[in-house]
């Protein structure tokens, strides 16, 4: 074997091991997420009912936190894991965001959304396109310093796995009546936005409003049977769209390829106005 042969194994083998390692890593944490959301004491589970009343007075009623600022902010006892496929990977975060930190980001939004776009797949910019009928607008890099901004980033970063600093500017979304994304991938085909930060890796998709019909997110590649999906019945799995739930999906195989398997989209929205926001991770710092 040539040793430019070798080398490229001897690189694949490394990042092949590492996606593994990784992956079990991740199943490792949720399962213990899980045994800890499992064992909480019946007063503790009334507690959940403050929610709503916003996110400083949770951390006050919570006793089980103790002041520990870092259980604060990762919201443990709260977020319930469920792994929706392995193939590929998504997972319903359940609590993940507060009611207050969802109502933030919406209030931080509203007044700069502007019509969506899409990645231009030989310039890396974006440009508008019918496939995608929302609003939105991203966060400044000041904005994600914000206490309440810089605590779901680290909290995205904790139950991904995946350092803050690979993440790109949060997006927040607005879907209206009608509007939709039709199915599409997040990792990238351009290599414009492959030299600026690597291949998106993963996606967190956090729902910052109730009350919405319709408005899925969509995954036509994932599951065996029949879901709903704008008010129709299609072949894969869907996810309704709850405040303060959110869905975290791999954009990258284990073998460290993009999966053509994470294709989704965002089913149309029958009434209600479905908000949310998304983070994406990448293979290296953003830039």
């Amino acid at each position: 074997m040539a040793p430019a042969m070798r080398i490229l194994f001897g690189l694949l083998t490394f990042v092949t091991i590492g996606m593994i390692i990784g992956a079990l890593s991740q199943l490792a944490f949720i399962r213990k997420l899980e045994e800890s959301y499992g064992t909480e004491s019946l007063p503790f589970r009334r507690l959940r009912g403050l929610e709503s009343d916003g996110y400083l007075k949770l951390s006050r009623g919570i006793p089980h936190w103790n002041n520990d600022k870092e259980a604060e902010i990762l919201r443990l006892g709260y977020v319930k894991p469920e792994v929706l496929s392995w193939s590929p990977r998504i997972i319903l975060l359940h609590n993940f965001l507060s009611m207050e930190e969802c109502d933030y980001l919406r209030a931080i939004a509203r007044p700069r959304l502007q019509v969506s776009t899409v990645v231009d797949t030989k310039t890396g910019k974006g440009i508008k396109n019918d496939v995608r009928t929302s609003s939105g607008m991203f966060l400044s890099p000041e904005e994600r310093k914000y206490p309440m901004v810089h605590a779901i980033e680290k909290r995205i970063s904790v139950y991904s796995q995946i350092p803050i600093e690979h993440g790109a500017l949060m997006q927040v979304l607005r879907y209206e009546k009608n509007q939709f994304y039709k199915p599409h991938h997040d990792y990238f085909s351009d290599t414009f936005s492959l030299k600026h930060g690597g291949q998106r890796i993963a996606t967190m998709l956090m729902y910052l409003s109730d009350n919405v019909e319709g408005g899925e997110t969509y995954f036509p590649m994932a599951g065996s049977g029949e879901c709903s999906c704008g008010g129709k019945f299609v072949k894969g799995l869907s996810v309704k769209p709850i405040k303060g739930n959110a869905v975290l999906f791999w954009s990258m195989g284990l073998d460290g390829q993009s999966d053509p398997n994470s294709m989704h989209g965002g089913c149309e929205v029958l009434s209600g106005e479905k908000w949310s926001a998304t983070k994406w991770m990448r293979q290296a710092v953003h830039t």
